[in-house]
């Protein structure tokens, strides 16, 4: 099919952005920061999506430029308002609706945007076509588009909030949660799944402040005993901007799935990621690739692999020299990933490259 009305690549773009919330809400998450952050640079956004109840809690306020319509099918086209976008997107795989593919009126730019992976292959995919050959959209162009920790990927999404923090606003903040949380008492941020080192590592945690997430943290550990001096405090569900603010307010963050691990690095603060488990370890390639590109020290690692159970070796709970070397690598990788083009910078480049008849598919 030719392009009808081809959009002009100098302009603010009309994108759709397609989401399934699988479990855990990572999904929901990303696609909507990726949403904001698109919104931010003066485009258009539809996010559609088939669960978009957790916004209530997550983002309660909107945004401007994001207007967020429910994904059912049959796919109501009616409910488009206006023709698909100049940018298509599909989160995760997810598969667009036939209708709104057929109700196109000019070719888009069709992305496919993947998990987050730090293993050397994404570098390899990044960027690669898929040829639609079938359905509606027969003979347009999907392209491959992974984010991820190198030059040679998408790069990670980020916002002026995220790395220039208030940090006096974030006290304030912390403060008016009306929490009993004691002066120069170490806080301990616990956002993950069940892992099966969790009880050893409460009982570990002398004299902390565990602040827990709503949801699987509480429920795993509501009944676990906890070690001397140690209190436990449950969060309530807050804002996306919120929890960003709770990352950067932790002496330690325990951290699960691909959103809230960008949030961590961006935090600058010591933290341990919960990978999301799968049923063929495939998790624990890209653990290690992580730590590799985190150049993670030996302490750091086992530590990471001890919570996700990867190796059943003893675990001992950091000390404040610990704390301070896991910090600084932190930190360290923090500073080379601001020093890369981000998530939405890389996004709106491929998609003028495209528009303006580029190919933009030149390997790094």
């Amino acid at each position: 099919m030719s392009p009808i009305c081809p959009p002009d690549s100098d302009r603010p773009q009309r994108w759709d952005l397609f989401c399934r919330v699988i479990d855990n809400l990572g999904d929901i998450g990303v696609c909507w920061r990726l949403a904001v952050n698109l919104a931010g640079q003066g485009h258009a956004v539809r996010l559609w999506i088939d669960q978009p109840g957790p916004l209530a809690w997550m983002a309660p306020q909107g945004h401007p430029g994001v207007t967020v319509l429910p994904w059912a099918e049959p796919f109501d086209v009616a409910a488009l308002d206006a023709a698909p976008g100049d940018v298509w997107i599909e989160a995760f795989g997810c598969e667009l609706p036939e209708a709104f593919v057929a109700a196109r009126r000019h070719d888009p730019v069709w992305l496919n945007l993947e998990y987050l992976s730090a293993e050397a292959w994404v570098e390899r995919h990044h960027r690669l076509p898929s040829p639609v050959l079938h359905g509606p959209g027969q003979g347009l162009t999907k392209w491959f588009f992974y984010p991820g920790f190198t030059a040679g990927t998408g790069g990670l999404l980020r916002e002026v909030h995220a790395v220039a923090p208030d940090a006096a606003a974030d006290a304030a903040w912390l403060a008016s949660l009306g929490l009993p949380l004691r002066p120069d008492t170490r806080r301990v941020l616990l956002f993950c799944y069940e892992p099966a080192s969790l009880a050893p590592v409460m009982a570990l945690a002398d004299g902390v402040d565990w602040l827990v997430t709503p949801g699987r943290a509480e429920a795993a550990s509501r009944t676990l005993p906890l070690a001397p001096g140690a209190q436990r405090m449950v969060l309530p569900a807050v804002p996306q901007v919120d929890f960003d603010r709770l990352l950067r307010s932790s002496h330690l963050n325990f951290v699960r799935g691909e959103d809230s691990l960008v949030r961590a690095l961006w935090a600058g603060r010591p933290f341990v990621w919960h990978i999301y488990p799968q049923h063929d370890d495939a998790h624990h390639a890209k653990l290690a690739a992580f730590l590799d590109w985190l150049q993670a020290p030996p302490g750091l690692r086992a530590f990471h692999h001890h919570w996700n159970g990867i190796a059943p070796a003893a675990v001992v709970w950091p000390d404040e020299a610990t704390l301070a070397e896991w910090g600084a690598v932190v930190q360290a990788a923090r500073a080379r990933l601001l020093a890369q083009a981000d998530l939405v910078q890389q996004l709106q480049a491929f998609v003028q490259a495209r528009q303006s008849g580029g190919t933009d598919t030149e390997k790094h």
